[in-house]
């Protein structure tokens, strides 16, 4: 019989913990070796209710007595039919827990679940449902193991890929909130624009970010910067954010790379813990900018300036020996090996 298109996916709570199966029981299984909770195909006629309490059944001998519908996951993958699940969570429950033939049944804390073998679009919705988030719509697109596509109701969401330290791509993709809540090296490019003075010194354009960033809102950043979105570059992402956030149109040879750098910084943003673990490509903008020419990109830039370098890095020594960036969020060391680039 052609298994349908719709699904359930349950996972059923207690003392904290979700109750994970382990699929390493049949040897031809799109989710072998993953942890995932408990559900599968509709058989005709049944209702997203009917085949929840039956698949619970079967696979846990359980019989459920509390559950809330908590969204809609949509999985698109190459090769493979488009999916339809409906994602519950249950935390009432009756009967003996009994052995699954299709895995391993096993108690897991939540705060342990993002250290298991899961899928990552999985981590996304568990990050939703851990905050309580009200019932939501969530595409997510994969080749082979690989994310390429998380959409929350009907909004993308930023996949980033995670580095080496030597800056290339590791090849797994995981959606961004979940790379700064972790810590996960990632890509990012800064661009870096500069002017010279009458007395021989240099100033540097800052921006200031936007007062609605999730991070570091209202700081004084580096002239340009962002993330190495999953399938691009280093290049691509410099050229790309200097036109988004300050309207510069830049060919590849207007940039001069200078140095990759390895950043660290912890903080914490709207109550959550923020993790920025960063191998950068730094590059120098050869053009002078005028700041009547610029077009800031008002949901990333509330405004540009420029300020002399000596006064910026006397700042930053000063916010990093206390441990408390209040003004600006750039890196000690990478303003520094910018000024023994221009000669200070």
């Amino acid at each position: 019989m052609k298994k349908s298109a719709l699904t359930t996916l349950c996972y059923i709570e207690q003392d904290d913990s979700y109750l994970m199966l382990h699929r390493v029981k049949k040897q031809v299984d799109v989710n072998k070796d993953k942890w995932i909770g408990i559900g599968g195909h509709f058989e005709e006629g049944e209702s997203p209710e009917d085949c929840l309490f039956r698949e619970v059944k079967e696979e846990t001998g359980l019989t459920l007595t509390g559950f809330s519908f908590r969204g809609i996951v949509t999985f698109s993958a190459a090769g493979w039919p488009t999916e339809y699940m409906c994602l519950y969570t249950a935390d009432g429950f009756e009967g003996t827990l009994t052995d699954c033939n299709e895995g391993t049944l096993e108690w897991v804390r939540k705060k342990d679940l993002m250290s298991l073998n899961l899928w990552e679009g999985d981590k996304i919705f568990f990050r939703l449902l851990m905050e309580n988030i009200p019932f939501f719509s969530l595409k997510l697109s994969y080749e082979g193991d690989r994310l390429t596509e998380a959409v929350l109701n009907g909004k993308s969401m930023e996949l980033l890929e995670l580095r080496r330290e030597d800056g290339t791509g590791t090849g797994v993709v995981r959606e961004r909130s979940l790379v700064h809540e972790r810590g996960d090296l990632h890509g990012t490019s800064h661009v870096w624009i500069v002017r010279s003075t009458k007395t021989g010194s240099f100033q540097v354009l800052l921006q200031k970010r936007s007062f609605g960033k999730d991070s570091y809102p209202g700081c004084y950043d580096i002239s340009s910067a962002g993330h190495i979105p999953a399938g691009g570059d280093y290049l691509d992402s410099a050229l790309r954010e200097l036109e988004e956030e300050l309207g510069i149109r830049a060919c590849p040879e207007d940039l001069q790379e200078l140095f990759l750098h390895r950043g660290y910084a912890e903080s914490e943003f709207h109550g959550k813990p923020f993790k920025n673990a960063e191998v950068t490509m730094v590059y120098l903008y050869n053009h002078p900018v005028n700041l009547s020419d610029l077009k800031l990109q008002k949901e990333e830039v509330e405004e540009v300036c420029w300020m002399d370098y000596e006064k910026i890095l006397a700042e930053v020594r000063a916010e990093t020996l206390r441990g408390n960036p209040e003004k600006y969020c750039i890196f000690q060391d990478e303003l520094e090996k910018l000024g023994a680039y221009l000669g200070k």
